[in-house]
């Protein structure tokens, strides 16, 4: 590496680390409410607490009781994603709800120069390492989005933790960067533009989200947020909160690029040793959105595992928040047994 190179490095460095001190003092006041703002969200019983992992501090939201059932978000969301079904998986189930690391109110973990801090190998890690802690060798897991990634890659690398895996309107990340075509680049044009050496992309998106209220690619804003006009200007604000946060953006970039990285090559080495996911899989997957445009989805992840089955759903890609009455449905039906 060139000394030129590393002083550019460097200097684009300490300006991601001076936005992110700006912004985390713009907000300072939000952050302050930040545990009322849960509790308003979600209903009494639930209760607040950081976790501390190997290799980050979770933040989690837990309510319920009976068997286990771990449940992540997507991208750039975070764990109150989860507000519309969530109360009502935990009139049968111990529901943690987790922010992945690097994401919500969890840490962002130092980069490493494979960006292996934002794999999804450390991030299932996260996720097992959580449901230890909180007593829970075995559990039922739900990812939406980047959450339904480190869902797979949890169920391959710990088999014997993961009874049930339920993953919401993705496509494995192998598949994807492996038929690239014109439909997907174009329907997908995040997935290369975030892999761009930073702070590039987080400028940008940090540009876009602070322009627009925090929303940001993917935030969701059509969604049914329940509760009525308070919680939905509640949940809005702290989806705003954590998209204007630049060391959120940072960590988002980072795990896009570990996704077409050093997940491939995870990935190409279960592959080829013929690795499969053991427990059994259901992907549900939305009519309205790009996923069932342009993929034939359920025979995709019939190759990832033993036991498949799936559906579409009416809605969009946050089935969770677009469609949660059917999305609580197939869930429950699944997740029982």
């Amino acid at each position: 590496m060139s000394e030129q190179r590393t002083r550019r490095q460097l200097v684009q460095q300490a300006a991601l680390a001076a936005g992110a001190a700006l912004v985390t003092k713009r907000v300072s006041a939000q952050t302050s409410g930040e545990s009322e703002a849960w509790k308003k969200i979600f209903p009494a019983g639930f209760r607040n607490e950081r976790i501390k992992t190997s290799g980050a501090e979770i933040n989690t939201v837990i309510g319920g009781s009976g068997p286990p059932l771990l449940m992540f978000h997507g991208a750039p969301q975070s764990l109150i994603t989860w507000r519309l079904i969530a109360p009502d998986l935990a009139k049968e189930y111990t529901v943690v709800l987790g922010d992945l690391r690097g994401y919500g109110d969890s840490s962002k973990p130092a980069d490493q120069p494979d960006h292996s801090q934002q794999s999804k190998r450390p991030m299932a890690l996260d996720g097992v390492e959580v449901m230890e802690h909180l007593g829970f060798r075995q559990f039922r897991m739900v990812g939406h989005d980047r959450g339904g990634r480190v869902g797979r890659r949890m169920a391959l690398d710990h088999p014997d933790r993961v009874i049930k895996l339920a993953v919401l309107d993705i496509i494995p990340a192998h598949y994807l960067y492996s038929h690239v075509n014109m439909d997907f680049v174009q329907a997908y044009f995040h997935w290369f533009n975030y892999l761009r050496p930073a702070p590039g992309p987080e400028n940008e998106l940090l540009a876009q989200n602070t322009g627009r209220g925090g929303g940001g690619r993917g935030a969701p804003g059509g969604g049914k947020a329940g509760g009525g006009d308070e919680i939905a200007a509640l949940v809005q604000a702290e989806y705003a909160r954590h998209n204007s946060n630049p060391a959120m953006l940072h960590a988002m970039c980072e795990d896009y690029r570990a996704s077409a990285s050093i997940d491939l090559k995870i990935d190409e080495a279960d592959i080829k040793a013929g690795k499969k996911i053991k427990c059994p899989l259901l992907a549900l997957w939305a009519a309205q959105n790009r996923v069932n445009k342009i993929y034939d989805v359920l025979p995709i992840w019939k190759e990832e595992g033993v036991k498949v089955s799936g559906k579409e759903l009416p809605g969009s890609h946050s089935l969770q928040e677009s469609v949660p009455k059917e999305t609580l449905a197939e869930l429950q039906a699944f997740l029982r047994g």
